[in-house]
């Protein structure tokens, strides 16, 4: 009979080459799981990225099939501010006033191409989601999750296909821009601004001109923008469409390859806020220009 030292002396080498063993098919069940997850992974980002360059080389009729709308709305179908004033007779009863002015003032404008600029810009009352423009942009929130409004709208329209690009961005600080595709929309691109929530007029500004510096980049020449954080973040209505008209403004002065930057408008105080300081920032007539006439107290 066996003495239990020599029992035990035996039965060690079983007992660790027992526990190697389970160790082993451990780690190789551990390391399956991990090649899994990451092939679930890369296959859910080249979802988004074939079926981005899908839909960016297709010929547009193709494209439209795709739009979840099929009130789609066409560039040509929006008029620019200077054919708008003309079919709109009652424009002239929309008046600056003192603050407007001081506003105003803060950027000098190059009256030579008043003209011209008239035809670049366009005011429109309606769903942004519908317009068949190369950019639309997005009132995001930093996380680049869809929200409400018209974040939450766009998403809908987009598709799912949207978020999943969104993911791979890592957020968005504010003040900052990024984009996306369109997928089901009818604009090519989605950028992404997150506006400011404390009042900053300096990031506000960053908003817009962020997203137009990208007109190069991805060949941008219409783009259209929602009125940036004056829904639940609460900047002032006013003070922002005299910074977006101002940065516009002073883009397209200096950029003559963009064709159109719409704004789109909601709400009615809206509408009448931007009917009124487009002719100041984008004059027709030479009398509601900059000198003070006409201006309502």
């Amino acid at each position: 009979m066996l003495s239990l030292s020599l029992r035990t002396k035996m039965l060690m080498p079983v007992g660790f080459c027992g526990a190697k063993l389970i160790t082993l098919h451990t780690s190789s069940i551990a390391n399956k799981r991990v090649r899994f997850y990451s092939l679930v992974k890369m296959t859910s980002q080249s979802k988004w990225k074939i079926e981005k360059n899908k839909i960016m080389n297709m010929p547009l009729e193709e494209k439209r099939k795709l739009y979840r709308t099929s009130e789609f709305i066409i560039l040509d179908k929006v008029d620019p501010w200077s054919k708008f004033v003309i079919k709109n007779k009652d424009i002239e009863n929309f008046k600056h006033n003192l603050d407007d002015l001081t506003e105003f003032q803060k950027l000098k404008l190059d009256s030579s191409k008043d003209k011209e600029l008239a035809d670049k810009v366009s005011i429109f009352q309606g769903d942004i989601t519908k317009l068949e423009v190369d950019a639309i942009v997005n009132a995001a929130n930093s996380r680049l999750r869809a929200g409400g409004g018209v974040d939450g709208a766009i998403h809908r329209a987009a598709g799912p296909l949207l978020q999943e690009e969104c993911n791979s961005l890592q957020g968005c600080p504010t003040g900052d821009a990024k984009v996306t595709g369109g997928y089901n929309l009818p604009a090519k691109y989605v950028i992404h601004t997150v506006g400011p929530q404390d009042g900053s007029a300096k990031a506000l500004q960053s908003c817009y001109e962020k997203c137009l510096q990208y007109h190069q980049e991805y060949r941008i020449k219409s783009i259209a923008f929602p009125c940036i954080s004056t829904g639940i973040y609460g900047f002032p209505n006013r003070l922002a469409a005299h910074i977006a008209l101002r940065t516009a403004r002073k883009f397209l002065e200096t950029n003559q390859d963009m064709d159109r930057i719409i704004f789109c408008t909601f709400m009615p105080i809206d509408v009448d806020i931007y009917k009124t300081l487009l002719q100041m920032y984008f004059p027709v007539h030479k009398w509601n220009y900059n000198d003070g006439a006409s201006v309502s107290e």
